[in-house]
């Protein structure tokens, strides 16, 4: 099932959207949809980053011994 969603772009960003769509022979709503996707995995990696941060039981290495147990 989907969901028609409607956005107001600036002028700039549309005319950018239709140059990429065009030159990749996808329509809008593919790459936008492309583009929703990837934000949202970038936003859900973020949380997990900022969680692990916040979890004081999380044990820190640092760069010298992960070099170390790379054998870097």
């Amino acid at each position: 099932m989907n969901t028609t969603v409607t956005v107001r772009l600036p002028d700039n960003l549309a005319t950018s959207l239709d140059a990429i769509a065009k030159i990749t022979e996808r329509s809008r709503s593919f790459l936008i949809k492309k583009a929703i996707e990837s934000y949202i995995e970038e936003q859900a990696d973020l949380q997990i980053a900022l969680d692990r941060l916040r979890d004081t039981s999380d044990t820190e290495i640092s760069a010298e011994d992960l070099k170390k147990s790379l054998n870097v």
